[in-house]
């Protein structure tokens, strides 16, 4: 185990304030166990805690997140955790119809944002970056950012496919140790959503068909780690 998940998306939602005690209480208990140094506390979230993160550099938590985000983010720098952070591309590139296909699957040949002296070639590294000015932004400069899930479904639809997938992935992998524009150099790490296919959720569409396996255990793809 290198992280323990607090609560998924949960800010915002219904009831956020009980999020940061229970990190602490599960805190609390690793260091009973002496394994806070191995093991470290945070929470995951989307995109919705945005204000607005476009640009990269203009990133920064919404106004309705501010007060709960605040202490989560004092907590995880004085104990060196991340901020676990959902990232998908491919539901940035289904709301706004002026982002190009290619820009959300790492293959468009040039720069297509430039953020001051930053110029972004994929949304991946767009949206990360939006999550580390945020960040900055309330004095959490200091705190890493994991990718805690990130995938393109294959089926189900629009550009859900798997050659799109397949690509996706297969850049992605490729891509997160080299850095951001904003962090170049510095390896994302990154969690791919996900193992098997879920093929029993409902309602159907696009979420059964996020497993690098379909569910009978076969490869969807060829991918190299």
């Amino acid at each position: 185990f290198r992280y323990i998940a607090v609560g998924n998306e949960r800010i915002p939602g219904a009831h956020p304030e009980i999020v940061l005690p229970a990190m602490k209480n599960i805190q609390n208990a690793l260091q009973a166990a002496e394994l806070q140094g191995r093991i470290k506390v945070s929470t995951s979230v989307s995109t919705g805690v945005f204000g607005t993160s476009y640009p990269p550099s203009a990133g920064v938590f919404s106004s309705d997140v501010h007060d709960t985000l605040q202490p989560i983010v004092s907590f995880l720098a004085s104990n060196g955790a991340p901020l676990l952070a959902n990232v998908y591309p491919y539901f940035s590139y289904l709301g706004n119809p002026n982002i190009n296909l290619n820009y959300a699957l790492f293959t468009s040949p040039g720069t297509v944002v430039t953020d001051g002296p930053l110029q972004y070639q994929n949304l991946f590294d767009a949206m990360v970056d939006a999550f580390f000015s945020a960040l900055e932004k309330m004095g959490g400069g200091n705190v890493k950012l994991v990718v805690s899930e990130t995938g393109w479904p294959s089926d189900g639809g629009g550009v859900a496919t798997q050659q799109n997938a397949q690509t996706y992935l297969s850049n992605l992998i490729n891509h997160v140790n080299q850095g951001t524009p904003k962090k170049p150099g510095v390896n994302i790490e990154t969690y791919i959503f996900a193992i098997f296919d879920e093929n029993m959720k409902q309602p159907g569409g696009t979420e059964n068909h996020y497993g690098l396996f379909n569910a009978n255990k076969s490869p969807k793809y060829s991918l190299h780690f």
